[in-house]
């Protein structure tokens, strides 16, 4: 029934706001589709995963808007809605490709909070500090392509939940104002899930400082748990930046993930970008290992691509990615490969429009 009803919501606001200017309120979207060959040799090597797809990137529509309250404080609000373009919603919970039904509306950052002079401060549903550094970085971001995907940058900045998921649930967020290029964001969500046995608390915090062609920042997340959770305590820290020189550009970050039980995870990447005009080179290297004790496993990962913006908001590209695994690592690129590792690829070739 809810599949039925937000479509209809969505189809009155759009109407409305045509009309709403004194509103101020903006609808906005973006769609990425395209045409992916994908390439994995599952686990036990008895299955070929390669695969040719359409694929609807983290495609969404949404409504973000605000009210001056006076004396330089405004309500501010966001809704995001994800949806899917390469298959159909049946709405009866199946989709028209034999598959689960995820082609209904999903819910993405959703909040309302207040901004001013102290900076702004929201509730609801909300990405993340760690996240939003890692999005600012990659040119490739929202694409088939973009490094969170392909190993280059860590899981999380990926998922949803109340367990330190990139989009964050039952989330306070402050972000502060700009002094003189410097920015302080902090999270903190609630458990909104007593029946899980966790009484998780998930905080984060993080600062960059922008000037020019320079950025830099430096994140801290934790699950705030202890030893009550079956998996014990996670937390994880980065640095990462970019510098840009006319047309060309240097990006990476490090990070450093205590996983509990014992298991360390760190992922890093080096990236660079060259753009002439309306086109842009960009090359990426990173690399994972997972660690307990004197036990570890793998991976490098590489990814070339060119962009050419056809206007502001259009954009075409292709991409090539592939990881070298030394072992079937969960939550990486690696994931469901063979117990000897593999080599799982993707080449993509998308179109990409803002609105």
């Amino acid at each position: 029934m809810m599949k039925k009803i937000l479509p209809v919501m969505i189809g009155a606001a759009l109407a409305g706001g045509m009309t709403a200017a004194s509103a101020d309120v903006t609808v906005f979207g973006h769609i990425d589709t395209a045409v992916v060959h994908s390439d994995t040799d599952y686990d036990g090597g008895e299955f070929d995963g390669a695969d040719t797809n359409l694929q609807c990137t983290t495609c969404s529509i949404g409504f973000k808007g605000s009210e001056d309250l006076g004396n330089g404080l405004k309500v501010i609000f966001k809704l995001d809605f994800q949806y899917d373009t390469s298959v159909r919603n049946d709405g009866d919970g199946s989709s028209n490709d034999g598959d689960n039904d995820n082609s209904g509306l999903l819910d993405r950052d959703q909040w309302l909070g207040l901004s001013g002079n102290f900076g702004k401060v929201r509730v609801g549903t909300i990405s993340t500090v760690y996240k939003s550094h890692g999005a600012m970085i990659d040119p490739l971001y929202r694409t088939a392509a973009q490094g969170r995907a392909m190993g280059l940058q860590s899981d999380f900045h990926n998922g949803a939940g109340d367990e330190l998921g990139a989009r964050s649930t039952s989330t306070i967020r402050w972000d502060s104002a700009d002094f003189n290029g410097l920015k302080i964001g902090a999270f903190y969500t609630l458990d909104h899930d007593e029946s899980d046995g966790e009484d998780e608390d998930p905080f984060g915090i993080g600062a960059q400082y922008k000037n020019g062609g320079i950025l830099v920042f430096a994140d801290y997340m934790d699950n705030n748990q202890g030893d009550s959770d079956p998996d014990g305590e996670v937390s994880v820290w980065k640095l990462g930046g970019k510098y840009s020189m006319n047309n060309f550009a240097v990006m990476g970050q490090y990070e450093d993930a205590d996983l509990g039980d014992d298991y360390e995870m760190t992922t890093w990447h080096i990236a660079g970008s060259f753009t002439q005009g309306n086109n842009m080179l960009y090359l990426g290297y990173g690399s994972g290992e997972l660690e307990e004790g004197g036990y570890d496993e793998d991976y490098d990962a590489f990814t070339i691509a060119g962009m050419h913006s056809m206007s502001k908001r259009t954009s075409v590209y292709a991409a090539y990615s592939t990881a070298d695994c030394s072992y079937d690592i969960y939550d990486t690129p690696c994931e469901n490969t063979n117990s000897d590792g593999g080599d799982p690829s993707v080449f993509a070739v998308g179109l990409k429009h803002k609105f």
